[in-house]
């Protein structure tokens, strides 16, 4: 059985998860926004974290600001990449440092980032998509990853964990992984070539993953990238699930297929400490 449940912190109005396993370790500094305790206003009320929606640059900024003071890290240090619902990772390390923040980035359709040095905040941004984190803290690496549906199925999740043991050496048996808020079984209705795509990735698993209703169809993207991160080698007990939907939970959290687009972002963030 999967541990459950990230913690909450609340503080003057900003509301953020963290995963208490890493935690736990001492090892890094990480934390998942909500969309509560921003500057921003209307559909991107108030602490929508993407410089890509209709919202006001100085508002996104003031914004991570106040997300990055409550965890510690310097938004000097974050690193964006160029997400573009694939499967590529990228590995970065202290040069790529304020890459989409303070300038552009060229790190271009990576929906994974990881790293083994210290002080390079790994930085993703979601608004329904899953927000993978992984953590070997026999290694010392942390790797985040941006799992849409299509990256779902391309495994970016597994990819992730691969690449960390390419570059890292890291055993999978060692690391720790969590699957963050993001739009759960309830609320993701899909028509039948995705369900098929989902059958197509997870034969053995369609069952339990796609659920008919009428003529569409529910997909599990939590248990999906489960599946995915144990069959890459990670024990069921060192993955944490967040068990929070983002599209049913409106006063906490924005939803891109809920608001219809007309909504902002939160980020993902880890940083060995």
């Amino acid at each position: 059985m999967a541990v459950s449940l990230f913690a909450e912190h609340k503080a003057n109005g900003l509301v953020f998860f963290t995963i208490p396993s890493f935690t736990a370790t001492g090892l890094t500094k990480h934390g998942f926004s909500s969309r509560q305790g921003g500057v921003s206003t209307g559909e991107c009320s108030s602490l929508n974290l993407s410089l890509k929606r209709k919202d006001l640059p100085e508002n996104v900024r003031k914004n991570f600001e106040i997300f990055c003071d409550a965890l510690g890290i310097d938004t000097g240090r974050m690193v964006f990449a160029v997400q573009a619902h694939g499967d590529k990772v990228a590995a970065v390390d202290e040069k790529d440092r304020g890459k989409g923040f303070m300038r552009g980035s060229d790190i271009t359709e990576a929906d994974g980032l990881i790293t083994d040095k210290p002080g390079v905040a790994l930085v993703t941004f979601h608004a329904d998509c899953v927000p993978l984190f992984f953590l070997d803290p026999e290694k010392k690496a942390i790797g985040l990853a941006h799992a849409g549906w299509r990256g779902t199925i391309a495994r970016i999740g597994a990819k992730t964990i691969a690449a960390m043991q390419d570059k890292f050496n890291t055993d999978p048996g060692d690391c720790l992984a969590a699957i963050g808020p993001s739009i759960g079984q309830c609320c993701f209705e899909v028509d039948k070539p995705v369900a098929d795509g989902f059958r197509a990735a997870f034969p053995q698993h369609a069952e339990r993953l796609i659920e008919p209703i009428g003529e569409k169809y529910h997909v599990d993207l939590w248990l999906a990238n489960k599946i995915q991160l144990i069959e890459a080698g990670i024990r069921e007990e060192n993955i944490t699930i967040a068990d929070m939907c983002t599209a049913c939970n409106k006063d906490m959290f924005f939803s891109h297929r809920r608001d219809l687009g007309r909504t902002g972002s939160h980020a993902a963030m880890i940083m060995l400490a």
